[in-house]
């Protein structure tokens, strides 16, 4: 039987195959982006994956996740996402986080993928983030950029329909997207230079909140069921041609 990664290694080549399984990606967050992401990551033959969350899969989760079935919800999504990697390549290397990583946890979680030997300084390849959280967001980015921590960041997905509006640009780039726009002021404010992001350009369709909800519930945000898979798929798709250089990917 044919190994998974044949039909990879006939456009790549065997040594890219060997980059690839050699290559260390940490996703942050296994919610319908990030999970996406690491099953495409782990297809690829990325042969080292983190994974960090804290959440356990529910119901809501099932029509935009990819680790979201009716036999996982209540497991968590670190564990149920593990599953899926084993199942695709049981010689993939996770490392678990059931965790939440708040922002002033940071500098202290990444402490571990410290690597003097490595030119970048870290022992991580990319870091994947895939969070709702801003203030995570944010200080993910000003860390990333103060070290050189090797970040592409995932921007909203919400009341989107049009996947082909979807780009990769810097965050001082950015248009139409309500996400960015807190991030870019939020970015300048703490001198952050740069920042690599998917985004969409599309205008979000407009919805409605629902009664009695305050404003911080986002009861007005709404997800189709193949937004975040695709983006997702891309980040997984940038993060690869990255390892096996084959663009910049729009990184000067």
């Amino acid at each position: 039987m044919a190994d998974f990664t044949t039909r990879t290694e006939r456009i790549v080549g065997p040594d890219g195959v060997e980059r690839l399984g050699n290559a260390h990606v940490l996703v942050i967050g296994c919610g319908g982006v990030g999970s996406s992401c690491a099953e495409a990551l782990a297809r690829g033959g990325i042969g080292h994956l983190g994974l960090v969350d804290r959440d356990e899969v529910e119901t809501s989760n099932i029509n935009r996740q990819a680790i979201a079935f009716r036999s996982t919800v209540g497991k968590r999504k670190v564990d149920a996402m593990a599953s899926m990697i084993r199942d695709i390549n049981p010689d993939c290397k996770i490392d678990m986080h059931d965790l939440f990583l708040k922002a002033e946890d940071i500098p202290d979680f990444f402490e571990r993928y410290r690597c003097e030997s490595s030119p970048s300084g870290w022992s991580v390849d990319w870091v994947v983030d895939a969070v709702d959280t801003i203030s995570t967001k944010l200080a993910l980015a000003e860390f990333a950029d103060k070290t050189g921590l090797p970040l592409v960041s995932s921007m909203g997905g919400g009341n989107k329909l049009n996947p082909e509006y979807f780009t990769f640009a810097d965050i001082y780039e950015t248009v139409n997207c309500p996400l960015c726009r807190i991030m870019r002021k939020e970015a300048r404010k703490r001198g952050i230079a740069k920042l690599h992001v998917l985004y969409s350009k599309e205008h979000p369709a407009p919805t409605e909140t629902e009664p009695g909800s305050e404003r911080r519930d986002r009861s007005d945000l709404g997800t189709m069921s193949y937004i975040p898979p695709i983006m997702g798929q891309m980040i997984a798709g940038w993060v690869i041609r990255q390892v096996l250089q084959l663009d910049d990917g729009g990184c000067a």
